[in-house]
């Protein structure tokens, strides 16, 4: 088991022992985020800041033929993938990590806050059995868009609301969607819409870890309550072999 997935086992051990308001700790991964500074080139500080422009260079994604892909950020991907395999229409869910500015970064280094990676997963689906407004619906449903930088007791940049889009499509029904979600909420939605730049696959102690580790922690505090949230919402949804 590489260094990292030692790391990734504490941190979210930690985590969820915080969001069952047992304890409250700060490791490299659960540090409350600090306050918004808008000119700040400080990743901890700049919730837009990824060391990319807005127009950043879209980077084409393989697909089987009549597949499409959707790349979606909102917390803890292991949270995120285990909602979207449960899906209806959805052939695929990678993790990993978007929208940063250094190469091939492992989990460790994101986890710093100084990459400007978010974690992400990557939903590769069948548009004839759902669409691309619908899986934004489940997005939005299953994770809180009005928090800065934070999910829970997971805080950091790596941790943003953000929907990475891949064509100017993608890019119009992000903005619809949030423009006609944003009388639900309470609070602004605070959903970042970004290019979808290089897509770098998280190691493999990640993937589908909710479905490896249903009784860890971290997956029994967090990601379980994630997963019952999309079975309340969208039980017409949820496939055959997930039910």
């Amino acid at each position: 088991m590489p260094v990292s997935s030692n790391l990734a086992s504490l941190s979210r051990l930690f985590a969820s022992v915080a969001a069952a308001g047992l304890l409250i700790v700060a490791t490299s991964c659960t540090q409350a985020a600090p306050p918004v500074g808008a000119n700040s080139d400080d990743p901890n500080a700049n919730p837009n800041y990824n060391g990319l422009p807005l127009d950043s260079e879209i980077v084409e994604v393989k697909t089987r033929p009549g597949e499409k892909v959707a790349t979606l950020a909102g917390g803890c991907f292991w949270c995120t993938e285990a909602v979207f395999e449960r899906m209806e229409g959805v052939n695929d869910v990678v993790s990993g990590y978007i929208g940063g500015k250094v190469k091939r970064p492992n989990y460790d280094q994101v986890c710093s806050k100084k990459t400007g990676h978010a974690e992400a997963v990557q939903v590769y689906y069948d548009p004839t059995k759902t669409n691309f407004e619908e899986l934004l619906k489940v997005f939005f449903k299953t994770h809180d868009p009005t928090t800065l930088n934070r999910q829970g007791a997971d805080g950091g940049p790596q941790y943003r609301s953000s929907i990475f889009v891949h064509d100017d499509e993608q890019r119009e029904s992000a903005k619809k969607v949030i423009e006609k979600l944003g009388e639900e909420y309470r609070d602004p939605i605070v959903t970042l819409i970004e290019p979808a730049t290089k897509f770098y696959v998280a190691e493999e102690f990640h993937q589908d870890y909710y479905r490896r580790n249903p009784n860890a922690g971290y997956c029994q505090a967090v990601v379980a309550n994630k997963v019952r949230k999309f079975n309340r919402n969208f039980g017409d949804k949820i496939k055959e072999s997930a039910k």
